[in-house]
């Protein structure tokens, strides 16, 4: 047995969430554009779908752009929507040659019709795809997704179809951006910050938390592997006594 093939072998996690951050610091840090550090981030994307494609990982989303993140300067949005155009259009082949899925999640509605096409091709190509199930969090935030699947809810309780009482943790879940994900194990955050910033708010209830001092441009298939073996060594009881491991 190969040592990548060892390597997946052993359990969990099966969902693994990637919170991106540093592409500024890191291009700041050679004295170049902050644009700099975004195209570099572009490349470890690339890496870490590689790297989860080959340790057997079922699932990884990442935090691409938030929905705070429309507040940042006008040029810099443009850049990033620049390179997500980039991304769907350059990278999507591979993607679907090597059995990736990709899901884009969010409010769609903020992006340009180009890019919500761009979106829709790359979804309907990969739909059948099942190595890896890539999911993109785009103008994307926690507690915007709890709010948006409140108001489905709502709708439903005032058209009729749903009792109030009916609605229930599953009931929300079901009705999240994330409905047809499992919930992440671990959760990656890169740059050193030590905080979640809105992303899967709901979905990382009982996730493992791993921080990473690295920048995200410098990202690479060891650190994915670190942050996998933290979280097998510990040891998840989801509120109870007993180990469940």
């Amino acid at each position: 047995m190969t040592a990548a093939a060892e390597f997946a072998s052993e359990p969990g996690p099966r969902h693994v969430a990637v919170i991106m951050d540093g592409n500024g610091r890191w291009a700041q840090a050679r004295g170049l554009f902050r644009t700099a550090g975004h195209r570099s981030g572009m490349e470890a994307v690339r890496r870490t779908v590689e790297a989860a494609r080959a340790l057997g990982l079922p699932y990884l989303s990442i935090f691409g752009f938030s929905a705070e993140n429309w507040g940042r300067p006008v040029e810099e949005v443009e850049e990033l929507m620049l390179l997500l155009r980039l991304y769907l259009r350059s990278e999507i082949a591979d993607l679907h040659k090597n059995g990736v899925r990709l899901r884009v999640i969010g409010e769609r509605s903020r992006l340009a019709p180009d890019i919500i096409n761009l979106i829709e091709h790359a979804e309907s190509l990969t739909a059948g795809n099942g190595i890896l199930n890539f999911t993109v969090a785009l103008s994307y935030g926690g507690r915007q997704d709890v709010v948006q699947a409140a108001r489905r809810l709502a709708a439903a309780a005032a058209a009729g179809e749903i009792s109030p009482e009916s609605i229930d943790q599953d009931a929300i879940s079901s009705h999240l951006w994330t409905a047809d994900l499992p919930d992440p194990d671990l959760v990656i955050r890169t740059s050193g910050e030590q905080r979640i910033s809105n992303f899967f708010l709901w979905q990382s209830a009982y996730a493992e938390l791993v921080f990473l001092d690295t920048l995200w441009p410098d990202f690479s298939r060891a650190d994915l592997e670190y942050a996998i073996r933290e979280f097998r060594r510990r040891d998840r009881r989801y509120g109870a006594v007993v180990s469940t491991r």
